[in-house]
Protein backbone atom coordinates (compact mmCIF):
# COMPACT_ATOMS: atom_id res chain seq x y z
CA UNK A 1 0.00 0.00 0.00
CA UNK A 2 0.87 3.49 0.09
CA UNK A 3 1.86 5.28 2.96
CA UNK A 4 2.29 8.77 3.57
CA UNK A 5 3.61 11.42 5.92
CA UNK A 6 3.04 14.59 6.42
CA UNK A 7 5.63 17.26 7.85
CA UNK A 8 6.30 21.35 7.46
CA UNK A 9 3.02 22.24 9.52
CA UNK A 10 3.75 24.84 12.63
CA UNK A 11 2.60 27.91 13.47
CA UNK A 12 3.02 31.56 11.99
CA UNK A 13 2.02 34.82 11.91
CA UNK A 14 -0.74 36.45 9.37
CA UNK A 15 1.23 37.18 5.96
CA UNK A 16 3.55 34.79 6.63
CA UNK A 17 4.77 31.20 4.34
CA UNK A 18 4.70 28.12 5.26
CA UNK A 19 5.88 24.61 2.93
CA UNK A 20 4.26 21.70 3.61
CA UNK A 21 5.65 18.37 2.38
CA UNK A 22 3.58 14.85 1.65
CA UNK A 23 6.57 11.90 1.30
CA UNK A 24 5.31 8.74 -0.34
CA UNK A 25 6.62 5.09 0.58
CA UNK A 26 5.34 1.64 -1.03
CA UNK A 27 5.05 1.14 -5.08
CA UNK A 28 2.38 -1.29 -4.43
CA UNK A 29 0.11 1.56 -6.04
CA UNK A 30 1.41 4.34 -8.31
CA UNK A 31 -0.93 7.27 -7.61
CA UNK A 32 -2.65 9.09 -10.35
CA UNK A 33 -3.80 12.23 -8.21
CA UNK A 34 -2.05 13.74 -5.14
CA UNK A 35 -3.89 16.12 -3.29
CA UNK A 36 -4.75 18.33 0.37
CA UNK A 37 -7.75 18.97 2.22
CA UNK A 38 -7.80 20.55 5.85
CA UNK A 39 -9.83 20.41 8.60
CA UNK A 40 -10.53 22.64 11.47
CA UNK A 41 -12.28 22.01 14.83
CA UNK A 42 -15.56 21.72 14.37
CA UNK A 43 -15.54 21.84 10.88
CA UNK A 44 -16.30 19.45 7.63
CA UNK A 45 -12.79 17.98 6.30
CA UNK A 46 -12.33 20.17 3.12
CA UNK A 47 -10.52 20.97 -0.43
CA UNK A 48 -7.50 22.33 -0.66
CA UNK A 49 -5.93 21.44 -3.69
CA UNK A 50 -4.70 18.79 -6.05
CA UNK A 51 -2.74 17.25 -9.05
CA UNK A 52 -4.04 15.31 -11.72
CA UNK A 53 -1.29 12.97 -13.09
CA UNK A 54 -3.84 11.33 -15.46
CA UNK A 55 -5.70 13.95 -17.23
CA UNK A 56 -2.78 16.09 -18.77
CA UNK A 57 -1.24 17.29 -15.16
CA UNK A 58 -4.20 19.33 -14.27
CA UNK A 59 -4.58 20.96 -11.29
CA UNK A 60 -7.07 22.28 -8.82
CA UNK A 61 -7.27 25.13 -6.11
CA UNK A 62 -10.21 25.59 -4.14
CA UNK A 63 -11.33 29.37 -4.60
CA UNK A 64 -10.37 30.04 -0.84
CA UNK A 65 -6.71 29.79 -1.87
CA UNK A 66 -6.24 30.68 -5.45
CA UNK A 67 -2.99 32.83 -5.56
CA UNK A 68 -1.73 31.84 -2.46
CA UNK A 69 -1.41 28.07 -2.41
CA UNK A 70 0.90 25.76 -4.98
CA UNK A 71 0.72 22.27 -5.16
CA UNK A 72 4.01 20.90 -6.59
CA UNK A 73 5.54 17.38 -6.68
CA UNK A 74 9.28 15.99 -7.03
CA UNK A 75 8.79 12.48 -8.58
CA UNK A 76 12.74 11.23 -7.77
CA UNK A 77 11.56 11.96 -3.67
CA UNK A 78 8.09 10.78 -4.47
CA UNK A 79 6.62 13.89 -2.35
CA UNK A 80 4.18 16.60 -2.80
CA UNK A 81 4.37 19.84 -1.42
CA UNK A 82 1.99 22.53 -0.84
CA UNK A 83 3.36 26.29 -0.77
CA UNK A 84 1.05 28.04 1.34
CA UNK A 85 1.72 32.42 0.85
CA UNK A 86 0.08 35.06 2.68
CA UNK A 87 -1.27 32.96 5.22
CA UNK A 88 -4.78 33.85 7.08
CA UNK A 89 -5.66 33.07 10.37
CA UNK A 90 -8.63 31.47 8.63
CA UNK A 91 -6.41 28.85 7.11
CA UNK A 92 -5.74 27.41 10.80
CA UNK A 93 -6.33 23.40 10.66
CA UNK A 94 -4.78 20.21 10.38
CA UNK A 95 -3.54 19.38 6.87
CA UNK A 96 -3.49 16.26 5.17
CA UNK A 97 -2.55 14.93 2.18
CA UNK A 98 -4.08 12.23 0.03
CA UNK A 99 -3.69 9.36 -2.54
CA UNK A 100 -6.21 8.27 -5.21
CA UNK A 101 -5.20 5.24 -6.85
CA UNK A 102 -7.27 6.56 -9.98
CA UNK A 103 -8.64 9.17 -11.10
CA UNK A 104 -11.79 9.77 -9.26
CA UNK A 105 -13.86 13.32 -7.80
CA UNK A 106 -10.73 14.90 -6.48
CA UNK A 107 -12.05 17.89 -4.33
CA UNK A 108 -14.29 15.32 -2.11
CA UNK A 109 -12.47 13.10 0.60
CA UNK A 110 -14.27 10.01 -0.82
CA UNK A 111 -12.28 10.25 -4.23
CA UNK A 112 -8.90 9.03 -2.22
CA UNK A 113 -7.72 5.87 -1.37
CA UNK A 114 -4.84 7.06 1.28
CA UNK A 115 -4.03 9.47 3.76
CA UNK A 116 -1.45 10.94 5.56
CA UNK A 117 -1.31 11.27 9.68
CA UNK A 118 -2.15 15.24 9.50
CA UNK A 119 -0.07 18.19 10.08
CA UNK A 120 -0.81 21.12 12.26
CA UNK A 121 -1.11 24.68 10.69
CA UNK A 122 -1.61 27.55 13.29
CA UNK A 123 -1.73 31.26 11.89
CA UNK A 124 -2.29 34.10 14.69
CA UNK A 125 -3.37 37.44 13.95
Amino acid sequence: QVQLVESGGGAVQAGGSLRLSCAASGRTISPSVMGWFRQAPGKEREFVAAMNMIRHATFNYAESVKGRFTISRDIVKNTVYLQMNSLKPEDTAVYYCAAAARSSAVSVPTGYDYWGQGTQVTVSS
